[in-house]
């Protein structure tokens, strides 16, 4: 099992553009010093929290900034793009990173995200949209036959290519046949994950679903796999979870309660998915437990993974044999506020949980 990173990212509206644009960075640069295997990155529109619209110019930027770990997009939301230009940008900044880089692709959840777009999410158009717009870029990088691409929402033309100009649609990513495509679930037995495992994607779990939920996830990855006559890798499957260490359980947990972790839910989790889902299910390891239980402190106890070094390397041990393995912890990003917290608790997690746990 290695370690890597998720942010969405995650900062309260209103915040300084430029600071935490600056700060993301900072956090993915000190990451890959500290030896994590890879940092995914958010795109959203119109979420104030997740205020990254354009994680591949994020990562153009780190990849001059970093050495060894692999950037990705976590997702680039397919019904917000023309499929056209996606794939020469992707392709692109697969070249600018020399391979260094992670593709995952997906609907998106963001209400507001689809209005400006055109999209009714109740009819499930946009999952028929992400198919057709992934599938069109993939086409586009191995075999671009002029005509014309189109369907409701975009239309684009490959035109004939003119040899004797060098003319024509030219732009392939630099992995073969393209970078490693990612997509991430929620719900439970999760679709989307049985297509990782049909397509031989990764496959990758949100942060926010309790383990009995992640549980059907790979569950989902199986079914697809079946389809295609394969056992799917268990060591491809990411799943991400809420980490903070300290030197003590009592210390890390009082941490936790006081800082940017505990704001993030109480603030935004739990006030979107009550809003968007209408329920809190989702967070529970009990689906008897009522809504108005979940609290910080209930996420504390059965959600996310925070302690002491031993502690945390005996919940995520815990985890790991639960879900019958999986090969990426993706570390979930907050504010580090207090700095000197988060930097600790990342370097003990490094330096103190992984090496409790280098048999997994």
């Amino acid at each position: 099992m290695q370690i890597g990173f998720f942010t969405m990212p995650l900062h309260p509206p209103g915040s300084d553009f430029t600071r935490t644009l600056d700060e993301d960075l900072e956090q993915i640069v000190f990451l890959d010093k500290l030896g994590f295997k890879e940092a995914w990155i958010g795109e959203h529109f119109t979420a104030g929290w997740e205020n990254i619209p354009a994680p591949d110019l994020l990562i153009a930027k780190a990849i001059p900034l970093t050495q060894n770990i692999v950037l990705g997009i976590g997702v680039s939301c397919m019904p917000n793009h023309n499929p056209f230009v996606l794939a020469h940008r992707i392709a692109m900044l697969d070249h600018l990173a020399h391979g260094r880089f992670y593709w995952g692709v997906g609907a998106g959840s963001f209400v507001g995200d689809f209005q400006v777009f055109g999209i009714n999410p109740k009819s499930g158009e946009q999952r028929t949209l992400t198919y057709e717009a992934v599938e069109t870029v993939l086409k586009l990088w191995t075999d671009p036959k002029p005509g014309i691409y189109e369907n409701k929402y975009w239309r684009f033309c490959v035109p004939e290519p003119q040899l004797d100009l060098g003319l024509g649609v030219h732009v392939k990513p630099y992995q073969k046949p393209h970078p490693p495509i990612a997509v991430a679930g929620i719900s439970e037995g999760s679709y989307t994950l049985e297509i990782a495992g049909e397509r031989d994607w990764i496959p990758m779990s949100i942060n926010l679903v309790n383990q009995r939920i992640l549980k059907t996830h790979w569950e989902a990855v199986e079914r697809g796999a079946q389809r295609r006559g394969v056992v799917p890798d268990r060591s491809k499957w990411r799943v991400a979870r809420d980490v903070y260490v300290a030197e003590t359980t009592d210390q890390a947990r009082h941490e936790a309660l006081s800082g940017t972790l505990a704001r993030d839910f109480e603030s935004y989790f739990f006030k979107y998915v009550s809003k968007i889902r209408g329920t809190m299910d989702i967070f529970k390891s009990d689906p008897s437990v009522p809504d108005s239980s979940v609290t910080v402190e209930y996420l504390l106890d059965n959600l996310w993974i925070v302690g002491s070094p031993d502690d945390v390397a005996e919940k995520i041990r815990a985890l790991y044999d639960y879900l019958g393995g999986f090969g990426v912890l993706l570390v979930m990003g907050h504010e580090w506020q207090p700095k000197e917290q988060w930097i600790r608790s990342m370097t003990l997690l490094v330096e103190e949980v992984m090496p409790r746990l280098a048999d997994l």
